[in-house]
């Protein structure tokens, strides 16, 4: 069996196990173990992907989620765009994941300190970010408070996947299942909301 083969087919539950637990061991380490040997990369480029997880998450360059989970080649599946919004783009990119490589888990992962949640708090963007930051608005509404505006922009994100995917919240008949969480940049966990 192939080192790729070890994580392929985990159901949703196994998923977010493997990832809260890099997570555990990640708020102490100083460096990522994630497996990015030769090995792993002849494997998965003969073999193809298989990773357990779709990560939808921010551009912002303190949101790594590949160390954030102690993961290496193969395991997940990062869309990374400012704000984590979700657009066709994002959507048949985990369209993909689930249907064609066979992740069970996706993560709407947003962030404590994000930018472009503050530029739609305090509406001071233009030009194409401010199509984000417009985005971001209709999920946040009036909310004022960069945290509780974070978890409901992941909010938003999450249900957005469930409707146009058609993933209930419990999961679909594949076992898909989409979650939300957040990660706090300063001492590095993610919560899971």
């Amino acid at each position: 069996m192939s080192h790729n083969g070890n994580h392929a087919g985990l159901s949703a539950e196994e998923a977010l196990l493997k990832l809260k637990e890099g997570n555990e061991k990640y708020l102490s380490a100083s460096t990522c173990p994630g497996d990015i040997s030769p090995a792993i990369r002849k494997d998965t480029c003969e073999n193809g992907q298989y990773p357990y997880a779709v990560v939808i998450t921010c551009s912002d360059s303190r949101v790594i989620p590949e160390s954030i989970f102690m993961t290496g080649i193969g395991e997940l599946f990062v869309i990374r765009v400012a704000g984590n919004v979700i657009n066709n783009f994002q959507t048949g990119s985990v369209e993909y994941a689930a249907g064609h490589l066979g992740s069970k888990l996706i993560v709407v992962l947003g962030h404590t300190n994000c930018g472009a949640v503050g530029a739609a708090i305090e509406g001071h963007a233009d030009g194409f970010i401010k199509s984000i930051t417009d985005e971001i608005k209709s999920a946040i509404g009036n909310e004022t408070d960069g945290y509780k505006a974070s978890c409901l922009n992941v909010e938003h994100g999450v249900a957005q996947l469930r409707e146009s995917l058609n993933i209930p919240a419990d999961g679909d008949e594949n076992g898909v299942k989409v979650v939300g969480a957040v990660y706090h940049i300063n001492d590095g966990h993610v919560e899971f909301i």
